[in-house]
C-alpha cells in the first residue's frame, strides 16, 4: 500500500459507518481478505453475517426517522474525538454486503476489513448498494494525514481520509464498534490523533521473543491505532537478528532476516513503522564478546562492561557496518541510535580513568577536549551514517551532555526516559533548547521484567488516570507551551531479568497499559469513561 502524504483534514468529509456483529465475528482470522468479488471470512463470520442479514430484513427501512432515538457516541479504544449523532438504525455486517474502494491504494485496507467482518471485497466500484462499506481518499489539503471521517447513514458506511493511514484507522473504529456493540451507530465521526508518534518498544536483546508473538503484538497495536514498534535488538546479553556483515556477533537464539521482513511487512500493512535500535557506544556486550580487542579498558586494564573503545577506528567501523546493513532491512523513516549509559562517563574522573579516550579527545578537539566531547562526537558520527539513509533519529536523553564543547547534532530527537543519570537535566532543558522530544517516562511507561532496582510493573489505571504526554519525568507535567515539541511517546518492555515472565505473561501484563497509553496519545484530555468503564470496554472490543 502506498501512503499518501500531505493530504487534507477530515473535518469536511462525509462518511458512513456502521455497526456490528456479535463476538462470533471476532476470532482473530488471517491478515488478508479475499480478492475482488469473493466473500472473505470464516464460517463463523459468514453465519454471523447471515444473522445480521436476517435482522436487517426484519427491521424498518434504514433511513433517518423519528422512530429512532438519537444515536450514542461509539465506544472505542482510543475514544473517537467527535461524533455527531443522528436518528437511524445504524449498520451491522450482513452476508453479501460489500467493502468497496474508490482508489486502488486502499485495496489492502478494504481486503483486511472485509475479511475481519465476513464481508465481500468488491474492489474499485462506483455503484451503490445497500449495506456497502465504502473507503475513499479525499483532497483535504493541510489535514492531519492520520485523520478520518466516518458516516453511518441509509444502511451504509463511508470512511474517508486524506491518506490510507487515516482510512485504516477508520476501519479500526468500525471493527471495534461491531465487536463491542453489534451495530455501528448512526451519525458522523470525525477523528484524529493528538500525537503523531504512538509507540511500543520491545527489548528482544535480553529476552528473545518469537516472531509469531511479535506479529500478534503488531496486529494488536494496529487495532489500537499505534503507529510504531521499536525493536531493541542489540545489548550486552544478545544480538538477536541475523547479520551478513558480522555473523560472528549474532546470538544463537535470533530472528532471521526473513522473519524480520515478515514482521516489517505486516507492520506496514497496519501503518506501523518498525524503529530499530543498535545502542552504542554502551550496551554493546554481545558485539564485544566476538571482538574483545574493541572492549573499553580502564587505566588498570580492567574491562568496562558493554562499552566499546571509541578511541579506536575499528570500533566506529564495525558499528557503522551494522547500521548500514540494517538500514536495508528496516525501511521506515525512524531510527533509534541509543547513546545511553556509556560507562566511561559514570566514573569520578573519566580522563584519568581512561587515558586513551582523553588523548583521542585532545587530538580531535584540542587541549580542552573531554571524554564527554569524544562521546558526543561518536554519536554525531553514527548519526551521519544513519542520516545517509534518510532517517529521522532519536537518542536517549542521557546520551546528551551539558557543558561540552561538542554539541549533539540539531536534528537528533530526545527519547526522554529518566532523570536518574549523573548530571541529570529536567525535560525543559531539552525543550527550551528547541529539541523535539518523545516520552518514554520510566515512572509510568517502563515494564521492566523482574522489577529490579526501583521499578514496579506499570498499571493501565495509573497511566489512564495520571499520565499525559507532557508528563515526561516523574509525575510533573512540563508547561503547555512545549506541547507541540512533544511528538508522542512509547510504552516500553525491558527484559532485565529475562526469565521473570514468559512472553505470554508479558502479553497479559501489558494489555491494559497499552490501551491506556494509546488513549492518552490519541487524546491527552481527561477521558470520558471511568477506569472501570474503560476496562470493561477493553474486554468487549479486544
Amino acid at each position: 500500500m502506498r501512503q499518501r502524504r500531505g493530504l487534507i483534514a477530515v473535518a469536511a468529509a462525509t462518511v458512513v459507518v456502521g455497526g456490528g456483529v456479535g463476538l462470533g465475528l471476532w476470532a482473530a482470522s488471517g491478515d488478508e481478505g479475499g480478492s475482488g468479488g469473493t466473500a472473505v471470512g470464516s464460517a463463523d463470520e459468514t453465519s454471523a453475517a447471515s444473522r445480521g442479514a436476517a435482522s436487517r430484513s426484519a427491521s424498518p427501512t434504514p433511513s433517518p426517522t423519528r422512530s429512532y432515538p438519537l444515536s450514542q457516541t461509539p465506544r472505542t479504544i482510543p475514544a473517537v474525538r467527535s461524533h455527531t449523532p443522528a436518528r437511524g438504525p445504524g449498520w451491522r455486517p450482513a452476508k453479501g454486503d460489500r467493502v468497496v474502494v474508490e482508489d486502488a491504494d486502499l485495496a489492502d485496507e478494504g481486503r483486511l476489513i472485509a475479511g475481519e467482518l465476513g464481508l465481500t471485497y468488491g474492489g474499485e466500484s462506483s455503484d451503490v448498494r445497500a449495506g456497502d462499506v465504502r473507503l475513499a481518499l479525499n483532497d483535504d489539503e493541510g489535514a492531519n494525514p492520520e485523520s478520518y471521517a466516518m458516516t453511518v447513514r441509509g444502511g451504509r458506511v463511508s470512511i474517508s481520509g486524506p491518506s490510507d493511514a487515516g482510512v485504516f484507522y477508520g476501519t479500526r473504529t468500525l471493527k471495534q464498534e461491531v465487536h463491542g456493540g453489534g451495530t455501528a451507530p448512526e451519525g458522523v465521526v470525525h477523528d484524529q490523533p493528538a500525537k503523531p508518534r504512538r509507540g511500543f518498544m520491545l527489548d528482544i536483546a535480553r529476552k528473545p521473543f518469537t516472531a509469531a508473538w511479535i506479529e500478534d503484538r503488531v496486529r494488536e497495536l494496529g487495532d489500537l491505532k499505534f503507529n510504531e514498534l521499536g525493536l531493541h535488538f542489540s545489548d550486552d546479553q544478545g544480538f538477536r537478528i541475523e547479520s551478513t556483515s558480522h555473523p560472528e556477533v549474532v546470538s544463537k537464539d535470533h530472528l532471521t532476516k526473513a522473519q524480520v521482513k515478515q514482521i516489517v511487512d505486516l507492520a506496514a500493512s497496519r501503518h506501523i513503522t518498525v524503529v530499530p535500535e543498535i545502542d552504542s557506544p554502551g550496551h554493546l556486550g554481545a558485539v564485544l564478546a566476538a571482538h574483545p580487542d574493541l572492549q573499553l579498558r580502564n587505566v588498570s586494564g580492567v574491562a568496562t562492561r558493554g562499552a566499546i573503545d571509541i578511541s579506536k577506528n575499528a570500533s566506529a567501523a564495525i558499528v557503522d557496518e551494522l547500521l548500514d546493513e540494517y538500514a536495508g532491512l528496516f525501511p521506515g523513516d525512524q531510527w533509534h541510535l541509543g547513546g545511553d549509559e556509556y560507562q566511561a562517563l559514570t566514573v569520578a574522573n573519566p580522563q584519568a580513568s581512561f587515558p586513551q579516550l582523553a588523548a583521542e579527545a585532545t587530538k580531535a578537539y584540542g587541549s580542552g577536549g573531554t571524554v564527554a566531547d569524544l562521546t558526543t562526537g561518536w554519536l554525531n558520527d553514527r548519526a551521519d551514517t544513519v542520516r545517509n539513509h534518510d532517517r529521522t533519529m532519536r537518542v536517549w536523553n542521557d546520551g546528551f551532555f551539558a557543558g561540552t564543547s561538542v554539541r549533539a547534532a540539531k536534528d537528533l530527537q530526545v527519547a526522554y526516559w529518566t532523570g536518574k543519570e549523573i548530571g541529570a537535566r529536567q525535560p525543559v532543558a531539552y525543550l527550551s533548547a528547541g529539541r523535539k522530544v518523545l516520552n518514554y517516562n520510566d515512572e509510568y511507561l517502563y515494564y521492566v521484567l523482574g522489577e529490579p532496582q526501583t521499578f514496579v510493573y506499570p498499571t493501565g489505571r495509573r497511566i489512564y488516570e495520571q499520565w499525559t504526554p507532557r508528563v515526561l519525568r516523574g509525575t510533573t507535567a512540563v508547561p503547555a507551551k512545549y506541547d507541540d515539541q512533544i511528538l508522542g511517546g512509547s510504552f516500553a518492555v525491558w527484559c532485565d531479568l529475562a526469565n521473570s515472565q514468559t512472553q505470554n505473561q508479558v502479553a497479559a501484563g501489558i494489555r491494559m497499559p497499552l490501551r491506556a497509553t494509546v488513549q492518552k496519545l490519541w487524546d491527552p484530555g481527561t477521558p470520558a469513561l471511568t477506569w472501570t468503564q474503560f476496562k470493561s470496554l477493553a474486554d468487549k472490543v479486544g
